[in-house]
């Protein structure tokens, strides 16, 4: 059974996630426009209207923002927590009874299994999310100040991985952001550091050599090589090569990856 990603765009300029399988495509997130999104999935050779659902995160605009356009425009269900739906519900315009889906738990959609798993955000109930196609297991792990060990747990041996690299904590201090938004950004219900996603990295891999992306990386406190070095020195020191026993890739705010198929 295959299943497919592409990370449409994630920063905090908007955040989206495609992924599908034979039976079911879907979107995590939709934080760009209606149109920028259309045009980004062109980019990878899918159309808009091949969408069944979309899967919200937590209710931050750079989640959410294409959201009501896209649910109307392709007459698409929206899963989201309860809390989520009670916060985004204003933000995102009027959309159908039907369309509007809160979960509680585990549930499935086709033939992919969903499994939400709770982050630590300022948001009211946010969430990240294991995709599972058959043996074949997806996480999306971003807008987490730190990493639990329930988390951890749920995180270790996938086949793919989207993580959090956000910024690097000396940029972040020396720069120009004011201080409540240093705080804000790197707090428990922030974002995760280079250095975060580094230490946490070696304990997720095994054998199975998994693609990790990483993502969410800031404008202004992170460059991309400096995130990839980061994370390669911290995954070689634990005996981990890139290329040998896994695939390290970066995602970008203003373009798709590439269509990645598994399984």
């Amino acid at each position: 059974m295959k299943i497919r990603v592409s990370v449409l765009a994630s920063g905090s300029s908007g955040n989206s996630i495609y992924i599908s399988s034979n039976k079911f495509s879907l979107l995590i997130d939709a934080g760009l426009s209606g149109k920028e999104i259309s045009h980004r999935l062109k980019k990878i050779g899918v159309c808009a209207e091949e969408l069944d659902a979309v899967l919200v995160t937590h209710e931050h605009s750079d989640h959410i923002k294409g959201v009501g356009v896209l649910s109307r425009r392709y007459d698409l269900p929206i899963y989201a927590n309860e809390l989520t739906w009670q916060e985004a519900a204003s933000h995102l315009g009027k959309i159908q009874e039907k369309n509007c889906q809160v979960f509680k738990g585990d549930f499935s959609l086709g033939d992919l299994g969903i499994s939400p798993f709770s982050t630590s955000h300022d948001a009211v109930s946010p969430v990240g999310y294991i995709i599972s196609c058959g043996k074949t297991n997806i996480g999306v792990a971003t807008d987490t100040g730190y990493i639990s060990s329930e988390m951890e747990e749920r995180l270790r041996g996938l086949d793919l991985l989207v993580i959090e690299a956000n910024h690097d904590l000396d940029m972040l201090m020396n720069g120009g952001y004011p201080w409540h938004l240093k705080k804000r950004i790197n707090g428990d219900k922030g974002h995760l550091s280079n250095d975060a996603a580094a230490a946490l990295l070696p304990r997720l891999i095994n054998s199975n050599f998994p693609r990790i992306l990483l993502a969410h990386l800031s404008k202004d406190n992170n460059r991309p090589e400096l995130a990839y070095i980061t994370v390669k020195n911290s995954l070689e020191n634990n005996g981990i090569y890139i290329d040998r026993d896994l695939k390290l890739d970066m995602c970008c705010r203003d373009k798709p990856t590439g269509l990645y198929e598994l399984g």
